[in-house]
């Protein structure tokens, strides 16, 4: 089987396997400083072994999502505002987090916590989150990356304040479902993420009176029979 590789600052990164090897290839290559501390597990440590006042990331999240450190402010109001640990985001969840901050800062656009809620929605796989499409927004993530090899088992520690947040671990039970009520309005400068229940308006980001993005194809419409503005936060 031929191994995969991808580009870091320092050149190829071998990814079929995770050893202590690759651990201190991504530790240079993506410029860890040493108070960072990061370190990689021992021979019977799991991803839930992080000790105190040590968190626990993945590889795909860096090599796959293309997670960066010191984390951004927008990351930040997303785990803030969904409650969840930076432990517990899976590859695909990260994937259209960064996605979105791209997109955004290609066109000048501030991402936002409420932006990126008028086109997503979180969902839950087992003990980890991400982020599905709301069922009456457009796309803006047209080619996801469709699997993630193994990527449970390729994961290190690092000191805690590498996020700059007070992360807590959330529940799998505490998904709530909050119903829209108030219209649904997206423009560059304000954004909300509710709708009427009887809505079939399709959210449309707009900046100086004109869609976004054209090449997503954002533009008015009407949402599929059935879509209902019902919210996972």
């Amino acid at each position: 089987m031929a191994e995969e590789e991808h580009q870091s600052d320092e050149g190829l990164l071998r990814v079929l396997k995770w050893d202590l090897g690759l651990f201190e290839q991504i530790t240079r290559g993506f410029r860890f400083p040493r108070e960072w501390d990061a370190r990689y597990r021992d021979q019977n440590q799991t991803a839930a072994d992080a000790p105190p006042r040590y968190i626990t990331l993945f590889e795909d999240l860096f090599l796959q999502g293309n997670f960066r450190l010191p984390a951004t402010e927008f990351l930040s109001h997303i785990l803030h505002f969904y409650g969840f640990h930076l432990s517990q985001m899976s590859p695909p969840g990260i994937v259209r987090v960064r996605h979105f901050e791209f997109l955004c800062q290609s066109h000048n656009i501030e991402p936002t916590l409420e932006k990126f809620r008028a086109f997503y929605q979180l969902i839950r796989n087992m003990d980890f989150y991400s982020f599905g499409n709301r069922g009456s927004a457009k796309k803006i993530l047209l080619n996801p990356p469709k699997s993630f090899h193994d990527w449970k088992q390729k994961f290190f520690f690092i000191r805690e304040e590498v996020i700059p947040i007070a992360m807590i671990f959330r529940a799998p039970d505490v998904l709530r479902r909050r119903s829209c009520r108030s219209p649904r309005r997206l423009t560059g400068s304000q954004m909300s993420d509710r709708c009427p229940e009887d809505s079939t308006q399709v959210p449309v980001l707009k900046f100086e009176d004109r869609g976004c993005f054209p090449h997503f194809r954002w533009v008015h419409g009407r949402a599929p029979v059935g879509t209902r503005g019902t919210i996972l936060v």
